[in-house]
This record gives C-alpha cells, structure tokens and sequence, in this order.
C-alpha cells in the first residue's frame, strides 16, 4: 500500500469581528502568529501562519472581521480580506457558535465565492452547555451558502482543531512543501513587537482607546544577550493619551510590563522596552500613516523574524 501524497496549500481564514479567527489561527499553527483580545475587531491586517507537518503544509491566512468600511483605515482593512479570500485552494468560514444569525452574518457570508471551497467552521461551542442548540444555526447556515462540511470547535481549548486540521489537509492539492519546515510567519520581528503591545493595550484598557491606537517601531537594536525597542503608540484625541498614560503613567506602565514579558517570550531574550504616547489625529483617514503602520512596508528592516 503507497503512502498518501504530500499535500501543500493556501487556506483563508474569513469570518465576522470577534468570532474568534485569530485564537483559530494560533491554534491551528500550534504558535502564536497573531494577537488576540475579547474585543472585535483585533486583527487589522492579514497574517499568515504555516503549518508544517510530514503529510502536508498548510499555508494559513488570517484576516480582519467582515465588516462595513466607513473610513479609509476600514476600506484598506476589507480591501485585505477581499484579497485573502481570493484564489485559495480553501476557505474557513469562522461563525460564532453561541450567537444568532442576523443580517449582518448574511452580508458577511455573501463575500465568499461560491465556486471555491469553504468549511464552516462554528466555533466558540465550548460555551454552549447544551449543544443542541448548536444543529438550529449549522442547518442555517447550510441554508445560506454551500459549505462543503461543518465543523462545531473551540479554538481556546483545542477541542475539534486535530479532527478539523484532518480536514483541511484533505482538501488541499497534492505538491511538494512551499516554505521551509521551520517557517512559521512572514511577518517581520518588528510588525510582531507592534502587534504585542496593541494586544496589551486591548487587555488592560476598554471603550473605545484601544482601537484609536496605532503602534510604530521607532528603534529596534538586537544585542547578543538583549532587545532595545522603542515605540510610540498613536492615539486619536487628548483625552485617550491621559487614559492611556494613566495616573502618574501607572496604566502605560502596566501595558508595558504585559508587552515586554511575552516579547521575551517570543524572542527568547531580555527585551528592554521604551513606551512613548503621541496625539495623531484623524490618521485612520491618512494615507502615508497608513503606509507605515503596515507590516508589509516592514519586511526586511530586520533579521530577527520569530522562527519556530
């Protein structure tokens, strides 16, 4: 009996804000290659994350929630997903398995192409006690789009990711590996710095602060036992620079604090980490900010890019 062919290939992964896309990613590449937090709308651009195994390998990306664009930050964001979502080899629909289907679910399930192949991914199921009440929403949203299968996961405690992983791997076409076995993300060191202080930002503060924010990189120097990182985090208004700063600078202290130990974790080195809060406003409408915020224009400005 031959063994079964090697397997290589692109899989989107698409879905409403907060359904969990990012803690999926993480998940299904066994690393964290994304940031995540309780509130929607986490992810700003697509990340992508490989998994590698001696059957297959799995090129993931991950993409910002389906959403309406009301500003040219938004625009760019859906211009991504759009992007993304184009010439797969497959696609996971991410729902949130304890919430009803509206319209705005509808609208979001109507961006995929019906050609393509897509799962259902309903995730979140650990939070249903009774999961009955899971067969209602899977049979609605056979109804509105022609998933190729279903599959009920909790992405925060592993529970369906081997049996879905299983899945994925059988839908991808046959072909040697892409990257490396040790390749685990194509976003550079100082993208994922950014990336872990917006997480600690999201941890520790709430309304509407977080997602006013944007983090540059101003420095980054690699020593042989330490990091030196400098950045500035952009906020919108006055107002959300003191709540961010905090009284006598507690609450930018505590982001930082978060922020430097799992980038020590990430980079497997002392990290001395310097935060600094400047008032930009209105740059979620300015191109050239934009720009520079995004990890694209940042590949190769090191060569300390997180390996596996």
């Amino acid at each position: 009996m031959s063994a079964e062919p090697h397997r290589a290939g692109f899989v989107s992964i698409a879905g409403r804000p907060n359904a969990g896309k990012s803690t999926l990613l993480n998940a299904l590449v066994g690393e964290k290659v994304a940031i995540t937090a309780h509130q929607a709308q986490t992810t700003r651009t697509s990340i992508q994350g490989v998994l590698t195994t001696p059957e297959a390998q799995v090129i993931f990306m991950d993409t910002p929630g389906i959403h309406k664009s009301d500003t040219l930050f938004n625009k760019r964001m859906m211009d991504t997903v759009r992007g993304a979502l184009h010439d797969r080899d497959l696609v996971l629909y991410v729902a949130d398995g304890t919430k009803r289907i509206v319209e705005e679910d509808e609208h979001a399930l109507s961006a995929l192409a019906k050609e393509g192949q897509t799962l259902l991914v309903l995730n979140k199921i650990d939070k249903v006690s009774d999961k009955r009440l899971l067969l209602p929403i899977l049979e609605r949203y056979n109804q509105l789009f022609p998933f190729k299968e279903a599959f009920p996961i909790a992405a925060r405690n592993g529970e369906g990711i081997d049996i879905l992983k299983q899945a994925i791997i059988r839908y991808l076409p046959e072909g040697p590996a892409i990257f490396p076995a040790d390749y685990l993300t194509d976003q550079p060191a100082r993208f994922m710095a950014a990336e872990i202080i917006r997480e600690a930002i999201l941890d520790n503060l709430r309304e509407e602060v977080p997602h006013a924010t944007a983090i540059l990189v101003d420095t980054w120097e690699e020593k042989p036992k330490l990091f030196k990182i400098a950045a500035t985090i952009h906020v919108e208004r006055t107002g959300q620079k003191a709540i961010l700063i905090g009284a006598q600078g507690q609450m930018l202290k505590t982001v930082g604090t978060a922020a430097r130990l799992e980038l020590e974790r990430l980079l497997e080195r002392k990290v001395f980490l310097s935060l600094f809060v400047k008032v930009k406003p209105n740059w979620r409408e300015d191109p050239s900010f934009l720009n520079a915020v995004d990890w694209r224009s940042m590949v190769g400005s090191e060569d300390s890019s997180p390996k596996e």
